[in-house]
């Protein structure tokens, strides 16, 4: 099945594109419907869903902002609007498809088969990035590399070339020796458990460093200082465990 959001101010076109979709599109599932974009938002970020049908004029906020919520979104988007001058825009966001208001039902099917071939797509995909952590995981302990997701590639990481990992809300930060950063869609608690304890130690709610990489600790002041410089906060109730590690 499709798992699919509708956000759309009116809501007789939500009613109309369900109707629309439940006729002609069986292998749709709507999972939630919404006129208010941050109702939408939270709804999201919690769910995973496949793609959204967002219309573009919507009193608080147009879709195009709404879409920039989502940095790293991992669904795809079906415009629907009533008016034709959004074509460009779409495509500038990477939209699967574009539907003028009233849908057409074969014009809706299209959209959903577009939705269905990228969903076959990446289920390949997924099946090769399992067999590659696969791989790497079954390596003797030495050997074990650290695998993350970022901008469509798995970085296979030696734990010496990880510094630190910041939270950034729902996502973080993971900094490396070289001063890359990457930014991941997942919360730090996730990366966190990637990490082996005998090196990484979370010495701030926020923040996950590399113990390998301290270069000083303030304890007046309560913060460490890494090798490149950075200074990281130490949490009180933290502060044994970290000087003992």
């Amino acid at each position: 099945m499709i798992n699919v959001v509708i956000l759309d101010d009116e809501a007789k076109a939500i009613q109309s594109l369900e109707w629309e979709i439940k006729s002609f599109c069986p292998s749709v599932n709507v999972l939630a419907t919404f006129e208010n974009p941050f109702d939408a938002r939270d709804f999201i970020l919690s769910h995973d869903i496949d793609c959204i049908f967002l219309d573009i004029d919507m009193p608080q906020m147009d879709g195009f902002r709404f879409l920039d919520f989502f940095p790293k979104r991992d669904f795809e988007v079906i415009i629907t609007t009533a008016y034709d001058q959004y074509g460009i825009q779409a495509l500038k966001q990477r939209a699967i498809d574009y539907l003028l208001k009233p849908i057409d039902s074969d014009d809706l099917k299209k959209a959903v088969d577009k939705i269905e071939n990228q969903k076959s797509s990446n289920n390949i995909k997924d099946i090769l990035e399992e067999m590659l952590i696969n791989m790497n995981n079954s390596q003797i302990p030495t050997q074990k590399k650290i695998n993350i997701s970022c901008d469509g590639k798995i970085y296979f990481l030696e734990p010496h070339e990880i510094l630190y990992c910041e939270s950034d809300g729902n996502y973080c930060n993971v900094f490396l020796d070289n001063g890359q950063k990457l930014f991941l869609t997942q919360i730090l608690k996730n990366i966190e458990e990637k990490l082996p304890k005998s090196i990484f130690y979370r010495v701030h709610n926020s923040f996950v460093v590399n113990l390998n990489k301290v270069r000083e600790y303030q304890k007046n002041e309560g913060y460490l200082v890494l090798t490149n410089g950075k200074h990281i906060p130490v949490s009180r109730n933290k502060k044994n465990l970290f000087i003992e590690k």
